[in-house]
């Protein structure tokens, strides 16, 4: 239960919200899958701290993570397959991901990181899903 503060003779907590994400195209090497969900605020630094996270053993091809009491807002997801479970994203000589990643909305991106706009979703009260193909760098050429 959360606690409501009163601003008003009717005020009232706002519901929390919920994310199930469903991640596709695992590598069938496992691994873990590192998850990451981010404001706007926070997407740009690739070291900074998610709204919130999931961190899963792969098990399967296809894996659901679910996300609960997140605010209503606008976020970004970023995940990737840590095949070598060493808790970072591993990266060839040319800067491009080794490992299978993906991003909220299915962006795939062009020789760079996509920007927040490009991947912003909003969450709002109650169920919300978002469905993500991991890819690998080739689709980014």
């Amino acid at each position: 239960m959360g606690l409501a503060l009163a601003l008003g003779a009717h005020a009232q907590a706002e519901p929390a919200a919920s994310l199930t994400i469903r991640i596709e195209n695992l590598s069938a090497t496992g691994g873990i899958l590192r998850l990451g969900l981010y404001d706007r605020a926070h997407y740009p630094d690739d070291n900074s701290k998610p709204v919130a996270s999931a961190d899963v053993k792969v098990t399967g091809k296809e894996m659901v993570i679910n996300l609960h009491g997140i605010t209503r807002g606008t976020y970004a997801i970023e995940t990737f397959q840590d095949l070598n479970a060493n808790g970072e994203m591993d990266m060839a000589w040319l800067g491009f991901p080794k490992e299978p990643f993906g991003f909220s909305l299915d962006v795939r991106p062009h020789l760079r990181k996509p920007s927040f706009n490009q991947v912003a979703f909003t969450i709002a009260p109650g169920e919300n899903v978002q469905v993500v193909h991991l890819q690998t760098s080739v689709s980014i050429l």
